[in-house]
């Protein structure tokens, strides 16, 4: 059974952001940052195997979950979910947190790391080793298929059942487990006319305009300063093999060697206990 959370909502500049939380007077505090397209329930089988006395918060980043979509005519860019690491710590009153990023949590969490080094006691990243930014001659490209993502409607697919949300899932990811994936699903979609639609705004689709090259991200990732652990799973998602070794080579910070563990991309959902035992040893 996951751990009993309160549901709260933090103002980040207008934009409500749903942030579930288990208060503690107690260190040490842990903010939990979810992968693209999903949520704050992708951890709920990792934290009901920490201590009680730490206190817990996990952010829906803005158009995920259950937090707000952004207006009309706005656009996602990647800075937005720095802001929301930002909104949350000030709306919840914590001077400095422990990070834990899963694939896009865990980029954030680097970015924000970098940017706030006076916020971040330490960073474990889970199953995520940067954005695949690609080469500089791809500028252009990543701006025009922009400008092209932006001329399309945003469509909310309506399906029949959690079950065939869930299929969905499991074909945009291989890796996933149909548990994963029906789990995901449940606590990731809601009723609509038609069926159920998945909580997410379609608009995070779109791909970027801007983004990390490869220099940019590795003079990012140096300028974190706070102890960092790596968890990898041996099934799980990989850019180009020698491009990920250069970044983890280049996590100056690393505390221990990268820990491989069993699974796919949600190897925090499919090996929870683990991934709780890497936690509990590394922060402090």
């Amino acid at each position: 059974m996951p751990t009993a959370l309160e549901s709260l909502t933090i103002d980040a500049e207008g934009l409500a952001l749903h942030v579930r939380q288990r208060p503690s007077a107690n260190a040490p505090a842990v903010l939990f940052l979810h992968g693209w397209l999903d949520h704050t329930h992708s951890f709920d089988a990792l934290i009901a195997h920490l201590p009680e006395t730490w206190r817990l918060v996990l952010l829906d980043f803005r158009g995920m979950g259950r937090s707000a979509h952004i207006g009309p005519g706005a656009t996602y860019q990647f800075s937005d979910y720095a802001l929301d690491v930002d909104a949350t710590l000030d709306g919840l009153g914590l001077d400095a947190v422990h990070l834990v990023g899963h694939s896009l949590g865990g980029i954030v969490s680097q970015a924000y790391a970098a940017a706030r080094p006076e916020r971040v006691k330490s960073v474990t990243l889970i199953e995520s080793l940067g954005p695949a930014g690609g080469p500089a001659e791809g500028a252009v490209g990543r701006l025009r298929s922009a400008l092209n993502d932006a001329r399309r409607p945003p469509n909310r697919k309506r399906y029949p059942s959690v079950e065939a949300a869930a299929a969905r899932l499991l074909e945009n990811s291989p890796t996933l487990t149909r548990e994963a994936a029906l789990y995901l699903a449940r606590h990731g979609t809601e009723p609509v006319d038609g069926g159920l639609a998945f909580t997410f705004d379609p608009r995070h689709r779109r791909r970027f305009g801007m983004g990390y090259d490869e220099a940019q991200w590795m003079a990012l990732q140096a300028s974190v300063t706070c102890p960092l652990q790596l968890i990898l799973a041996t099934e799980g998602l990989r850019h180009d093999e020698a491009l990920m070794r250069s970044r983890e080579q280049g996590l100056a910070t690393l505390a221990h060697p990268p820990l491989r563990i069993p699974g796919g991309h949600h190897v925090h959902m499919e090996q929870p206990a683990v991934v709780a035992e890497a936690l509990i040893r590394f922060i402090r």
